[in-house]
Parts: structure tokens; C-alpha cells; sequence
């Protein structure tokens, strides 16, 4: 009798422990979770593996520079590893994330998979709308991925961060005055150089003047007048938005009083 109830216990345990690892690995696998990449305060899929794997590559992709309060497609993409299924969670800083179709769904700020998705061409792919926050500066998108065998243990699983995706955010007013008291006339060299398709120009004036800002093609031709106009003195910044340019070789030149400074930028798309 007492072998008996010792034999149905332990069979009650071992129950018990394979529930509770099938719910953790459905949890998991299944519908995704959030709060596991380098924004938060426990990365990496843990229960996957402790160990990152250098075999995993995961790649945000989309535009560098975005206008503020503006939206943009990106893309999430998993190769390497066992890649049977891939699932991800994706996070930014301070911008908006949201799903881009059904792959997707949003949870605490962030993206997490609605169920593993199979790879096409050995590869898995999630596409995600990004809004930029209302203030200019610096953003990161941050991304944590599996791929996994999909045997239902997560022994052969493994997973890697992205490389996190860093976004200018530039104001959409084009020329922005940085009210800083300046002691001489300088042009900086834009940034990001080579840019596409936004680059910021920096430009200082230490008395009020008619002051222009012009960008030439490689030909010598104006292709365009950033500025041309009575500007106080001060540093400013010009957002370039060159979308409707082509790629290649431009300069920009800065006129005011006595003064003209040129620089050479590249465009390349």
C-alpha cells in the first residue's frame, strides 16, 4: 500500500514538472513575451538558453533619420541557428512602436510575436511601424530574437540581440536657431556624412546679416536654396531632407557678410 501511494506521487510530481515546462515553453514560444532586450532590465530569452549565440543574426532595418512626430516601416529579420520558427521581442526608447500586420501585437509599449513564424528564403521577417517622439534628438530601437527548432524543448534553441538601430529624429521646421552666443563665422561639416536622405547642417554667424545657405551638384549648378534670408547672430541647424535628390557628390556653401565657406557632403542611397 505504501509502495502504491509512493508510486502515484512521484507520478504526480513528474506530471506536475512536464506541465509546468510545456507551459513555459507554449508561453515562450507561442505568444511571445516582452521586456527581454537591451532596453530592459532582464535581456535575452534566458529561458532559450543563458548564452547568446553569435550564430543568430537579427537586423533592423529602415530609415536613419525620421522627422518628428513622423512614421516609418521598419523590418526585423532572424537567419541562423536550427530557424525552424523565429519569434522576437522588439522595443524602443522614448518613440512609438506598432504592428504593421497580424504578426505582431504590442504589449507594455513593446512587440512581441502573436506565434512563431517559419522562414522563407532561411529567413523570418516582422514588419513594425516606428513614430518619432515629439522632440528632436537621438532614439534606439532594441530587438531580441529566437530561433528555434521547435521540437517543444528549448535545448536546441538559440537566440541574439540585434544591433541596436539608432535614429536621428530631426525637427521638420528646416532651420532651427540654438540661441548660443557664437565668436566668429564657421560652417561645420554636416551630419551624418554620407547621409541618406537626412543630414543636419551647422552653420554660425557672429553678427545679424542677410546670410544665404545654398547646396551646388558636382557640376557647380544650385539645386538648392536652404537659406536666404536677415538672421541674428547665433549657431543655427539645417535639417536637409535630400529624398528628391540623386545620389552623389553635393556642396553647400554659406554666405554671409564678407564671408563664404564651402563644404563637400555625400548623398547615397
Amino acid at each position: 500500500m505504501k509502495k502504491k501511494l509512493l508510486s502515484k506521487q512521484a507520478f504526480f510530481l513528474y506530471y506536475l514538472v512536464i506541465m509546468v515546462s510545456v507551459s513555459v515553453v507554449a508561453y515562450s514560444l507561442s505568444t511571445g513575451i516582452t521586456g527581454r532586450t537591451k532596453k530592459g532590465s532582464n535581456p535575452g530569452c534566458m529561458c532559450h538558453g543563458s548564452q547568446l549565440s553569435a550564430g543568430v543574426s537579427v537586423t533592423i532595418s529602415g530609415p536613419d533619420s525620421i522627422a518628428t512626430g513622423d512614421t516609418a516601416n521598419f523590418s526585423l529579420t532572424i537567419s541562423g541557428g536550427p530557424l525552424v520558427v523565429g519569434g522576437t521581442n522588439i522595443a524602443s526608447w522614448s518613440g512609438d512602436l506598432n504592428i504593421a500586420d497580424a504578426t505582431l501585437r504590442k504589449q507594455n509599449g513593446e512587440l512581441t510575436h502573436v506565434a512563431p513564424l517559419s522562414p522563407v528564403s532561411g529567413t523570418v521577417t516582422f514588419n513594425f511601424k516606428y513614430t518619432a517622439p515629439a522632440n528632436p534628438g537621438s532614439d534606439t530601437i532594441y530587438a531580441t530574437s529566437l530561433s528555434s527548432d521547435n521540437t517543444g524543448s528549448t535545448t536546441g534553441d538559440q537566440w541574439n540581440f540585434a544591433e541596436n538601430k539608432v535614429i536621428n529624429v530631426y525637427s521638420s521646421t528646416g532651420i532651427i536657431n540654438n540661441g548660443t552666443t557664437v565668436e566668429s563665422y564657421s560652417l561645420m561639416q554636416n551630419f551624418p556624412n554620407p547621409f541618406n536622405p537626412v543630414t543636419k547642417i551647422s552653420f554660425s554667424i557672429p553678427e545679424s546679416g542677410v546670410t544665404k545657405l545654398i547646396v551646388r551638384d558636382s557640376a557647380g549648378r544650385i539645386i538648392a536654396t536652404l537659406v536666404n534670408e536677415e538672421l541674428s547672430a547665433g549657431l543655427y541647424d539645417y535639417i536637409l531632407d535630400g529624398s528628391n535628390l540623386s545620389s552623389g557628390i553635393y556642396f553647400y556653401t554659406l554666405s554671409s557678410g564678407d564671408v563664404n565657406i564651402t563644404k563637400k557632403m555625400v548623398l547615397t542611397k
